[in-house]
């Protein structure tokens, strides 16, 4: 411990500089808008540089499970082509996935992954250099994943599925009926899919997948099997416990997804009469 005092006055003048210099820049920053930008602008940089760095020591632990998933998808894919009379006929053989309208895929590679806060993010590879853009959809081969909700030049952060703040349109794969997808915070294995009508035939074993009522996600992507039911305090509405095809702790690469009719039917549903 003397030792300690000792530095600290053999260096008091270097370490008061030091204090001062840390305190100046802080409220240089907080003060002017143009150098706070530039500050974070500079600061999200860094952090995706060490999120790229840690992520390269993490996936290649994983290589074998990620060549695995993969070989699977090229399985099924394969098998898709070998069914299909040519390509363009492709997207209507997708099991129960709509792509109506225009959509854009795009590879991303998760740098980093949140699954034990009550509001968790992932952070992906590429960013508006790559075309991203705020609210395009991410999801890998096995359903969904969030929904991007912050864009830089390089790096995009993703709202997860595993977020108190997220709501996704969702539905029964057998019928019609849908609701809100979210998220309360306890199970990282299952979220909610609220507000469904009583009058929906839910049983234990369904499946629940992306609603038609998106701009964001094309209709019939997967997300998971029913668990459990609930009827709210009125018994007239169920809430339905989802355990996720995703296993929101192990995501490794994923697809964006752009709907190029997104601004157009958006301008047109805001015409007024």
């Amino acid at each position: 411990m003397q030792q300690i005092f000792n530095f600290l006055i053999r260096n008091k003048n270097n370490i008061l500089f030091l204090l001062l210099l840390v305190l100046s820049l802080f409220l240089t920053v907080q003060s002017h808008s143009f150098h706070k930008s530039k500050f974070i602008s500079s600061a999200n940089v860094i952090t995706g540089g060490i999120y790229n760095w840690a992520n390269n020591i993490q996936t290649y632990f994983y290589l074998d499970e990620y060549n695995q998933r993969l070989l699977e998808e090229n399985k099924q894919l394969r098998s898709l082509l070998a069914n299909t009379r040519d390509t363009t006929a492709l997207t209507s053989n997708l099991d129960s996935i709509s792509l109506d309208g225009v959509y854009n895929f795009m590879t991303a590679k998760v740098i980093n992954n949140n699954y034990s806060k009550i509001n968790n993010y992932l952070t992906l590879d590429i960013g508006e250099n790559s075309g991203i853009k705020k609210e395009f959809g991410v999801i890998t081969s096995q359903g969904i994943v969030g929904i991007v909700d912050h864009v830089n030049r390089r790096h995009a952060r993703v709202i997860s599925i595993l977020n108190s703040n997220s709501q996704i349109n969702a539905q029964l794969k057998k019928t019609n009926h849908f609701g809100s997808l979210v998220w309360d915070g306890k199970d990282p294995n299952i979220v909610q899919l609220i507000d469904v009508p009583r009058q929906a035939p839910v049983k234990v074993g369904d499946t629940i997948i992306t609603g038609g009522r998106s701009l964001i996600f094309p209709q019939g992507i997967p997300i998971g099997n029913v668990v459990r039911f609930t009827l709210d305090q009125n018994e007239s509405y169920y809430t339905v416990y989802v355990k996720l095809f995703n296993d929101m702790t192990n995501i490794g690469h994923v697809y964006v997804i752009e709907n190029e009719d997104k601004e157009e039917i958006q301008a047109l549903e805001t015409i007024n009469d």
